[in-house]
Protein backbone atom coordinates (compact mmCIF):
# COMPACT_ATOMS: atom_id res chain seq x y z
CA UNK A 1 0.00 0.00 0.00
CA UNK A 2 1.32 3.40 -1.01
CA UNK A 3 1.22 6.23 1.49
CA UNK A 4 2.44 9.79 1.21
CA UNK A 5 2.38 11.63 4.52
CA UNK A 6 2.94 15.38 4.63
CA UNK A 7 3.98 17.35 7.67
CA UNK A 8 5.42 20.72 8.56
CA UNK A 9 2.49 23.00 7.88
CA UNK A 10 1.19 25.52 10.35
CA UNK A 11 0.48 29.15 11.07
CA UNK A 12 3.28 31.56 10.27
CA UNK A 13 3.61 35.31 9.94
CA UNK A 14 4.23 36.92 6.61
CA UNK A 15 7.93 36.94 5.85
CA UNK A 16 8.53 33.72 7.73
CA UNK A 17 9.64 30.32 6.49
CA UNK A 18 8.45 26.75 6.60
CA UNK A 19 9.82 23.42 5.51
CA UNK A 20 7.26 20.89 4.43
CA UNK A 21 8.06 17.20 4.40
CA UNK A 22 6.47 14.27 2.62
CA UNK A 23 7.46 10.77 3.66
CA UNK A 24 6.66 7.94 1.27
CA UNK A 25 6.07 4.28 1.85
CA UNK A 26 5.26 1.67 -0.74
CA UNK A 27 7.07 3.53 -3.52
CA UNK A 28 10.55 4.88 -4.08
CA UNK A 29 10.50 8.60 -4.72
CA UNK A 30 13.58 8.53 -6.90
CA UNK A 31 11.68 6.36 -9.40
CA UNK A 32 8.83 8.86 -9.76
CA UNK A 33 8.26 12.39 -10.91
CA UNK A 34 7.33 14.13 -7.68
CA UNK A 35 6.06 17.50 -6.67
CA UNK A 36 4.18 19.81 -4.39
CA UNK A 37 0.78 21.23 -5.21
CA UNK A 38 -1.42 23.58 -3.28
CA UNK A 39 -5.08 24.44 -3.16
CA UNK A 40 -6.45 27.61 -1.66
CA UNK A 41 -10.13 27.93 -0.72
CA UNK A 42 -12.27 28.40 -3.79
CA UNK A 43 -9.35 27.86 -6.15
CA UNK A 44 -8.06 25.00 -8.27
CA UNK A 45 -5.16 22.88 -7.17
CA UNK A 46 -1.95 24.21 -8.70
CA UNK A 47 1.59 22.99 -9.07
CA UNK A 48 4.04 24.74 -6.77
CA UNK A 49 7.22 22.83 -7.55
CA UNK A 50 8.19 19.66 -9.37
CA UNK A 51 11.20 17.38 -9.34
CA UNK A 52 11.63 14.91 -12.17
CA UNK A 53 13.19 11.46 -11.95
CA UNK A 54 16.16 12.92 -13.74
CA UNK A 55 16.59 15.62 -11.13
CA UNK A 56 15.31 18.64 -13.01
CA UNK A 57 13.13 21.10 -11.15
CA UNK A 58 10.40 23.50 -12.11
CA UNK A 59 8.62 26.14 -10.09
CA UNK A 60 5.46 28.15 -10.40
CA UNK A 61 6.14 31.77 -11.30
CA UNK A 62 4.41 32.87 -8.12
CA UNK A 63 6.98 31.15 -5.91
CA UNK A 64 10.20 31.34 -7.94
CA UNK A 65 13.08 32.56 -5.85
CA UNK A 66 11.27 31.75 -2.61
CA UNK A 67 10.86 27.99 -2.83
CA UNK A 68 13.20 25.03 -3.08
CA UNK A 69 12.14 21.45 -3.70
CA UNK A 70 14.49 18.67 -2.68
CA UNK A 71 14.55 14.95 -2.06
CA UNK A 72 16.40 12.76 0.43
CA UNK A 73 16.72 9.36 -1.19
CA UNK A 74 17.97 7.67 1.97
CA UNK A 75 14.88 8.81 3.86
CA UNK A 76 12.57 8.51 0.86
CA UNK A 77 11.29 11.95 1.75
CA UNK A 78 10.42 15.01 -0.29
CA UNK A 79 10.85 18.53 1.04
CA UNK A 80 9.63 21.99 0.18
CA UNK A 81 11.43 24.93 1.70
CA UNK A 82 9.32 28.06 1.47
CA UNK A 83 10.80 31.42 2.43
CA UNK A 84 9.42 34.95 2.52
CA UNK A 85 5.92 33.60 2.98
CA UNK A 86 3.03 35.76 1.82
CA UNK A 87 -0.65 35.66 2.82
CA UNK A 88 -1.43 34.44 -0.70
CA UNK A 89 0.62 31.32 0.02
CA UNK A 90 -2.14 30.21 2.38
CA UNK A 91 -3.41 26.85 1.14
CA UNK A 92 -3.42 23.14 1.72
CA UNK A 93 -0.18 21.75 0.35
CA UNK A 94 -0.17 18.29 -1.20
CA UNK A 95 2.63 15.94 -2.08
CA UNK A 96 2.33 14.09 -5.41
CA UNK A 97 4.14 11.22 -7.06
CA UNK A 98 3.45 10.18 -10.63
CA UNK A 99 4.76 7.68 -13.11
CA UNK A 100 2.68 7.03 -16.24
CA UNK A 101 -0.76 6.00 -14.96
CA UNK A 102 0.33 5.58 -11.36
CA UNK A 103 -0.49 8.76 -9.45
CA UNK A 104 -0.44 9.15 -5.69
CA UNK A 105 -1.40 12.01 -3.40
CA UNK A 106 -0.85 12.75 0.23
CA UNK A 107 -3.59 13.97 2.53
CA UNK A 108 -2.29 17.52 2.58
CA UNK A 109 -0.92 19.88 5.20
CA UNK A 110 -2.39 23.30 5.93
CA UNK A 111 -0.22 26.38 5.62
CA UNK A 112 -1.69 29.63 6.88
CA UNK A 113 0.20 32.89 6.53
CA UNK A 114 -0.98 35.83 8.60
CA UNK A 115 -0.37 39.40 7.51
Amino acid sequence: QVQLVESGGGLVQAGGSLRLSCAASGITFSSYNIGWYRQAPGKQRELVAGLSRGGSTNYADSVKGRVTISRDNAKNTLYLQVNSLKPEDTAVYYCNAALFSRVFWGQGTQVTVSS
